[in-house]
């Protein structure tokens, strides 16, 4: 089965305004693509200063776009109010009828978003706070919180996971979809594939995959494969690779 195929992109400079980037979805689901994901950062290195919150983005890209799949890749759960993720996550999959992917991670503090701001810089505490967080995330889903999603019995969950290590490949396992990185190529892939032994209708999502042979990563196991553009995307370079379709 051929891999899905999205549009990736970093809400930083010109597109960190948000009907910019609801423009693009947009042309995105007309040209035939699949999915429209962003990046979630609180703050970045230079040379990037303007940064967009996805979650208010995603709404105006819910409304813009009617076929696509949408989320964050990926929100690191220990910065956010877990009651609070779980009213937007159930109202942003109803506002797009059932579209949303819900992208978690442990998050890094490469680029100062959990020390300055007083969140836990622990990586192996956030690491444990990330499963007490989806738990938690799950069961507000399920009923605890009124309205539910549209999409049963939850929205999907796709872990990040750094190759090779193998706890978040375990914690990626229990869930939707795994989101590698640090992957080598369709070689390191396969042999995560290998690993964790994918139950049917799991996701295995690679992206920056232009210019590469798709087959391979295909052939490798995944199931969606995203186009990125970096941390300096241009409106016109994301506009010319979504004109050219998704192949």
């Amino acid at each position: 089965m051929s891999a899905k195929r999205a549009i990736f992109v970093a809400p930083f400079g010109e597109l960190s305004e948000p009907r910019v980037l609801a423009q693009l979805a947009a042309e995105a689901e007309a040209a035939g693509w699949d999915g429209f994901f962003v990046w979630d950062h609180m703050v970045y290195s230079a040379p990037v200063t303007h940064v967009a919150d996805p979650w208010v983005a995603m709404a105006a890209i819910a409304c813009a776009t009617s076929r696509v799949r949408i989320g964050a890749l990926v929100t690191p759960t220990p910065r956010r109010r877990i009651h609070k993720l779980a009213r937007e996550t159930v109202t942003l999959d109803r506002l797009s009828e059932g579209r949303l992917v819900f992208g978690a991670g442990v998050g890094g503090d490469a680029h100062g978003e959990f020390g300055p701001f007083g969140e836990e810089a622990d990586m192996r505490e956030r690491a444990r706070q990330l499963d007490a967080d989806l738990e938690r995330l799950t069961a507000l889903w399920g009923g605890e919180f009124q309205p539910v999603p549209v999409q049963q019995p939850r929205i999907p969950v796709w872990v990040a996971a750094r190759w090779p290590n193998r706890r978040p490949l375990e914690r990626a396992r229990r869930w939707d979809g795994v989101f590698p990185i640090d992957l080598d190529g369709p070689e390191s892939l396969a042999e995560l594939v290998a690993r964790i032994e994918p139950p049917p209708g799991f996701d295995v999502v690679v992206d920056d995959v232009a210019g590469t042979d798709l087959r391979a990563w295909e052939e490798a196991g995944a199931t969606w494969c995203l186009n990125g553009f970096g941390n300096d995307p241009r409106a016109a370079a994301v506009r010319e690779v979504i004109a050219a379709g998704p192949g």
